[in-house]
């Protein structure tokens, strides 16, 4: 049974320190805090190693002392040199020999070796579909791979009706290129973008590349290698990261190593059994039976462990993961990583480090990712030498139900656990996001209130919200984005949020970037948070302190060097008051609005339904 709070609080340093996940070799002292006249004699820490075949240990928890009304047992727990979960749990005992257990409570311990460069989780990320953000002329597909098509128009809707195989086959471009990117990088930089993450570049049938033909090139619509190294130089200059997606899980039906159609002159694995890639792929009848990603014919999966595999992603000087990082990026996004064995991952992260050390590894997880499981596997990803940081879906999901009309204390409870659970340098280089290429653009959800997943998918693709879905989405959006941009991790804006773009799942989360349409207001709002975001201390590295989350209100602090920003938000249909008290005065840095104290009382700051602001307060002197 959990604990009554009083008696043990894990995130309470008078009952736990270290606070949350520690590094390996710590010594956490835990104390119990029960009532006086419940009288106890003595209690007992449990502790279960989880990755040590659950060996466990018992430590005594001896009475020191009285607070109030209250015992104190403690009793500190050595964590040794391993590395992985503890489950650890208490058993009080009575004068009477009655028993109380409380638990089972997760600590994560980490390989506290391993640092995490901190740039990426500073600063704002931008995340570019390549096929859709910018082109500069209309590219012409002859002798591409794939049987491609491309819009004449920009402007046009995607292809979604299936094939013959019921699949979509994502053979329409509209021809985005890395001359497009290019030539908007003064416009990405004046959001305040800090690092561009790039969905797939490489070459490949599929408009969303996650299929890849071949790792060693850009997709010719795209770009060229000389090209990007010269984007990542740009880049650079403006000081902005380049980050790569890796897609290390499947292939592409078209690619060199499987050449499902003959495309390519090498031979792949579905033309012979001799060829050099028949064992990355796993066949129950060759050639036509295969694992694929989730049963997609066209996406072959990958036997990571083929040593050939593994050598040609990230075994040597040469190798995919490196040749990439000297070509100019500063890093990996790695494409569903769960489903990647950990020593592979592992192996990722160790060849970025050996080629770029600054290098970063973020992990596509969509849950908690210490106590992810997949295949049967409780999955290693934040406890060193994997993944730096991990897409923060939660955040996501926590703060959608918030502003639909949720409880803003859900949102600090989900936070907090992911905050207890994480190191702090994974949880500060989280990436966290509003929407990407895989969901509904946020615009549409909190305009709409829904994805609509009921109604026929024709109806999806041609729906546009209303005037006043549409005024709806926005203001909670521009909620949203205080939010995001205020939060520990890299505030994550999928190209086109920013600019108002609409519409529900794959593909129509995937339309062009809207240039001349944009809606300029929201792009300033995001560009104004953008730009706090790169110059305030406190937003970019602070501390984290709740002001108050219940109902429609959510208030936070990020202070660092004494120095304090207020984020302040409600996202309900009526007129709230966030009552501060130590300061003279906060100025508003969305508006430029003051507001001062009265010579006797609190300072109260106004929150209207469904608004948000962000806050620089004036200590009283």
């Amino acid at each position: 049974m959990q604990a009554d709070k009083a008696l043990f609080s894990p995130g309470d340093a008078r009952y736990k320190t270290p606070y949350g996940a520690v590094p390996s070799g710590t010594q956490v002292q835990f104390t119990l805090r029960p009532p006086r006249a419940a009288g106890f004699s003595h209690g007992i820490l449990i502790a279960r190693f989880e990755f040590e075949e659950n060996r466990t240990v018992r430590v005594p928890l001896l009475w020191w002392d009285t607070d109030g009304s209250r015992d104190l047992f403690s009793g500190s727990l050595d964590t040794g040199d391993y590395v992985g979960l503890v489950w650890y749990s208490f058993q009080l005992t009575g004068l009477d020999g009655r028993f109380q257990t409380l638990g089972e409570y997760q600590l994560t311990v980490y390989d506290g070796t391993k640092p995490i460069p901190g740039w990426f989780g500073a600063g704002m990320t931008y995340q570019i579909f390549p096929d859709r953000f910018r082109r500069t002329s209309v590219p012409d597909p002859t002798g591409l791979v794939g049987e491609r098509t491309v819009h004449s128009g920009w402007d046009e809707a995607p292809e979604y009706r299936p094939d013959v195989h019921g699949e979509v086959r994502n053979r329409d471009f509209f021809g985005g290129n890395l001359a497009g990117v290019l030539e908007k990088l003064p416009y990405i930089r004046s959001l305040g973008t800090e690092t561009i993450y790039f969905c797939p570049v490489f070459e490949a049938a599929e408009n969303h590349r996650y299929g890849t033909g071949n790792y060693e090139k850009l997709d010719p619509m795209f770009g060229t290698n000389e090209e990007f190294s010269a984007f990542c130089t740009a880049a650079h200059r403006l000081g902005m990261r380049v980050v790569l997606d890796g897609v290390f899980n499947h292939t592409g039906f078209i690619s060199r190593y499987f050449n499902g159609d003959g495309s390519y002159p090498d031979v792949g694995a579905h033309q012979s059994r001799n060829s050099p890639y028949y064992d990355w792929f796993t066949f129950s009848r060759w050639p036509d039976r295969y694992d694929s990603w989730w049963g997609i014919y066209s996406l072959p999966a990958v036997n990571e462990s083929a040593s050939g595999y593994q050598d040609y992603i990230f075994g040597g000087a040469d190798s995919i993961v490196r040749r990439w990082l000297r070509a100019g990026a500063d890093g990996w996004r790695l494409d569903v990583a769960d489903e990647l064995p950990d020593r592979f991952v592992a192996g990722i992260h160790a060849a970025a480090r050996a080629e770029k050390p600054e290098s970063v590894v973020i992990g596509e997880v969509w849950e908690d990712g210490t106590t992810k499981v997949a295949y049967g596997v409780r999955r290693r990803h934040l406890l060193g030498g994997h993944c730096d940081g991990l897409m923060n879906y939660p955040f996501r999901t926590a703060l959608l139900a918030w502003l639909l009309g949720g409880d803003a204390g859900d949102f600090r409870d989900t936070m907090e656990v992911l905050r207890e659970h994480y190191p702090k340098s994974a949880f500060y280089s989280s990436m966290n996001i509003l929407g990407t290429h895989d969901t509904p653009r946020i615009l549409t959800l909190l305009g709409i209130g829904s994805n609509c997943a009921g109604m026929p998918k024709a109806w999806r693709a041609n729906y546009h919200m209303t005037e006043e879905e549409r005024a709806r989405g926005i203001a909670r959006l521009k909620v949203a984005a205080v939010i995001l941009f205020s939060f520990p991790g890299s505030p994550t804006v999928y190209y086109g949020d920013e600019a108002g773009l609409e519409g529900f799942e794959d593909p129509f989360n995937r339309r062009t970037f809207p240039w001349g349409r944009e809606d300029k207001d929201l792009t300033a709002w995001f560009s104004r948070l953008g730009n706090l975001r790169g110059t305030l201390m406190p937003l970019r590295r602070g501390g984290l302190h709740y002001l108050r989350a219940e109902g429609p209100v959510l208030a936070f602090s990020r202070i660092w060097g004494g120095e304090s920003i207020l984020a302040a938000a409600n996202a309900g249909g009526s007129m709230e008051t966030l009552c501060l008290t130590g300061f003279s005065a906060v100025e508003d840095l969305m508006t430029g609005v003051v507001f001062t104290v009265p010579e006797d009382g609190d300072l109260n700051i106004p929150l209207p339904p469904v608004s948000a602001r962000l806050l620089r307060p004036w200590r009283r002197m």
